[in-house]
């Protein structure tokens, strides 16, 4: 004789009256730590447990690093034109409009003025969400009119980067945003207003060989991907197996082309105290 015996058959819970979790409440990061989105956001979006830095963008950056989150955002409007008439799976203007429907983003880059720990300071953050983080006309007008208003109210500039590299749409136009604000920040040099680079994950392309390698600090995150070209294609180029780690933020500093790598939690007081620093 069975156990238990079913009297009804059938699960009689309608799809209406399930409860399931609500989408986003729990985060899980690659090493399998799952945590509380709520404890994650009080975090600065690292898992206590295994340290992993959460991917995010400018509204997340702007959170931790503004004080109070108050700032002014620039040039929030500016929106990529269509020089090339450029068409792949779907126009350029259409891809556009998607995204900006899909991210509530204008663009790859935002820029706010406000103040971190009381010192003034213009930030640009790139947006991954935003076709790749990818570098174009906008983002390096956006960029470049942040270090204007630097250079006009000489106060220090922080760069965020986070990137897929130029802008495939826009082709040489893409390309010559690197030119374009290396330039600027050479004026930002001249005139020593302090500017930090930070690279998160990923930078890459051409936005690694411009502004992002050109700060008066460039630091970056743990564990974040930093190179120009994508590990495949230097695998493929060169022939040769890369070492373990490639690329990684810890491996790009051991060989010097980093200054050091901050804990995004530490983020702030950090970049503080540098700026300190550079004022002096």
């Amino acid at each position: 004789m069975a156990w238990f015996k079913r009297k009804d058959a059938g699960i009689k819970t309608s799809t209406e009256e399930k409860k399931d979790t609500p989408d986003g409440l729990w985060y899980k990061t690659p090493k399998g730590n799952i945590i509380h989105t709520r404890e994650l956001k009080n975090n600065s979006y690292v898992c206590p447990d295994d340290d992993y830095h959460v991917k995010i963008g400018s509204k997340e950056y702007f959170e931790i690093l503004f004080d109070d989150n108050q700032f002014k955002e620039l040039d929030k409007d500016m929106t990529s034109g269509d020089p090339l008439n450029f068409v792949d799976s779907k126009p350029y203007t259409t891809r556009i409009k998607d995204t900006i429907a899909k991210t509530n983003l204008k663009d790859a880059a935002r820029t706010g003025v406000g103040k971190i720990n009381g010192l003034d300071l213009i930030i640009t953050c790139m947006d991954f969400n935003f076709i790749g983080g990818s570098m174009g006309s906008v983002v390096g007008e956006k960029i470049s009119r942040a270090i204007d208003y630097a250079l006009k109210n000489k106060i220090p500039f922080l760069m965020i980067s986070k990137s897929g590299g130029a802008r495939m749409m826009e082709a040489g136009f893409s390309l010559m945003q690197m030119a374009k604000t290396s330039a600027k920040l050479a004026l930002l040099d001249e005139a020593g207003i302090p500017y930090i680079s930070l690279m998160t994950d990923p930078t890459t392309g051409g936005v690694t060989a411009s502004y992002a390698m050109l700060g008066d600090f460039n630091i970056a995150e743990p564990g974040a991907l930093i190179g120009f070209a994508g590990p495949r294609v230097i695998r493929e180029t060169i022939g040769k197996d890369l070492p373990k780690g490639f690329q990684s933020s810890e491996f790009v500093l051991e060989h010097g082309f980093l200054d050091f790598i901050i804990d995004r939690r530490q983020l702030k007081n950090r970049i503080y105290t540098l700026l300190n620093l550079l004022r002096n």
